[in-house]
């Protein structure tokens, strides 16, 4: 990271000092190509490096959406294919996991993965009882070397702080990161929020978990139904605009319903979590960093939601934020440009119909960050309780995705299904509703 570091801050006063000497008109060429050559060094580095690092890299490359379009193919790299270890490898980590090399666990093993990412990779097999199977297996000494690194809390702290902002409180999100990211290490944890997950959506119409294979399953080795499709890269370039639409509002549903109804959310909605099927369909991967809501938090949140997106009400939204943490006292902030600032986010949900695009992402994203613009007095006092920074991942990886797709709809009345009861908005909520009647009428 140190080498990282040092060879952009180099490279950044060389773009510096020929930004000086260069005709204004060119500039602009000369800031894209600084992006771009920074961004490919990033990924190549981070897709290396694996582990935390690399699930930041992941982070950057689908939500910075103000970097040129090649700079951002190159942090989408992340998002699906990192290097991967050595067959042999692997397959000693299945032998030491679950007592037998992989040639004896299956009747088909192949030896070259169909994915590597941050923590682990994929290798295709076929089960005794003649079950296609993806096993994922840890990389060797990832677990402990990230383990290491996030108990290691002062660290933590300042690599945070130094991208938190001034009125944040830096060190709880880090907790808050530190104990989601452990809990990502141990796949017995993820195994049971994915077998939760597949359980609680068993029979739905549009939403797909695959099973888990609790046999050949362990704390570093993860096996679960394989469902073949498009990762989201080919989705996007093979794919109609409708099928698109089908699915952005798939996965869109998936995260309200969890969040709102089921009350466990999957926290890491990165583009490569998902498979396509070309009419639109989704297979929701990788459950390792599952948020449950405990301890009222959710009804803490609910009033400074509705106060936005219900009631559109600047000064229910400034109480609502004061009573949960979001705002300390003697604040001395005016209801309105907090409000404005805060539903920059939720402009979606403040129309009836509304298209998410790239530039709304970017535009969106720069008024968040901007520390020196309009809203620089109320981002100054802002607080995210620790217990939210997930669910504030959620909104914007995937209002991030719906942008890629450039999906439609009439999000606003969608949110209101599940907020208070609203009428279906569209045909998949009407399937949804179905659906959810009839998990009721089993569970009574």
């Amino acid at each position: 990271m140190w080498r990282l570091s040092a060879r952009n801050g180099a490279r950044y006063v060389i773009h510096r000092g020929r930004r000086l000497i260069t005709r204004r008109d060119h500039r602009n060429h000369l800031d894209d190509e600084f992006a771009i050559r920074t961004a490919q060094d990033v990924a190549r580095e981070l897709g290396n490096m694996k582990g935390a690092m690399m699930k930041f890299g992941q982070l950057l490359g689908f939500i910075i959406e103000g970097l040129p379009e090649d700079a951002q193919r190159a942090l989408a790299t992340l998002q699906a294919d990192a290097p991967p270890m050595a067959p042999e490898t692997a397959e000693l980590v299945v032998q030491q996991q679950l007592g037998k090399p992989p040639s004896k666990l299956f009747v088909d093993w192949q030896r070259t993965p169909i994915a590597a990412a941050s923590i682990g990779q994929v290798h295709k097999a076929v089960t005794r009882d003649g079950r296609d199977v993806a096993v994922k297996v840890q990389y060797p000494g990832v677990g402990e070397a990230i383990d290491a690194d996030l108990r290691n809390t002062e660290m933590l702290y300042r690599m945070v702080g130094a991208f938190a902002l001034k009125g944040l409180d830096y060190k709880g999100l880090a907790d808050e990161l530190r104990a989601r990211m452990i809990d990502e290490l141990d796949y017995r944890i993820e195994a049971a929020n994915q077998i939760e997950f597949a359980d609680y959506f068993a029979h739905h119409p549009f939403i797909t978990v695959p099973a888990v294979d609790p046999a050949t399953s362990s704390e570093r080795v993860l096996t679960t139904e394989f469902i073949d499709g498009l990762n989201f890269a080919q989705f996007q370039q093979q794919a109609t605009p409708g099928a698109k639409q089908i699915a952005a509002e798939s996965i869109w549903r998936f995260a309200q319903h969890s969040v709102n109804v089921y009350g466990a959310f999957n926290g890491d909605p990165h583009p490569g979590n998902y498979r396509f099927d070309p009419s639109g369909r989704v297979t929701f991967l990788d459950f390792g960093l599952v948020k449950r809501w405990t301890n009222g938090d959710w009804q803490r949140l609910e009033p400074s939601l509705d106060a936005i997106i219900v009631h559109r009400d600047p000064d229910q939204l400034l109480h609502a934020m004061e009573a949960v943490g979001f705002l300390n006292p003697g604040h001395g902030l005016a209801a309105q440009p907090v409000y404005d600032y805060v539903s920059t986010a939720y402009t979606p949900y403040l129309t009836d119909s509304f298209t998410f695009t790239p530039t709304f992402m970017k535009d969106a994203i720069a008024a968040i960050v901007d520390i020196n613009g309009p809203y620089a007095h109320v981002i100054a006092q802002l607080n995210m309780p620790p217990s939210f920074v997930i669910l504030d991942r959620v909104v914007w990886g995937v209002s991030s995705i719906l942008a890629k797709l450039e999906a439609t709809g009439p999000w606003r009345a969608m949110l209101l299904e599940y907020r208070s009861g609203g009428s279906p908005a569209t045909p998949m909520g009407i399937q949804d509703l179905n659906w959810r009647n009839q998990q009721s009428a089993r569970t009574s």
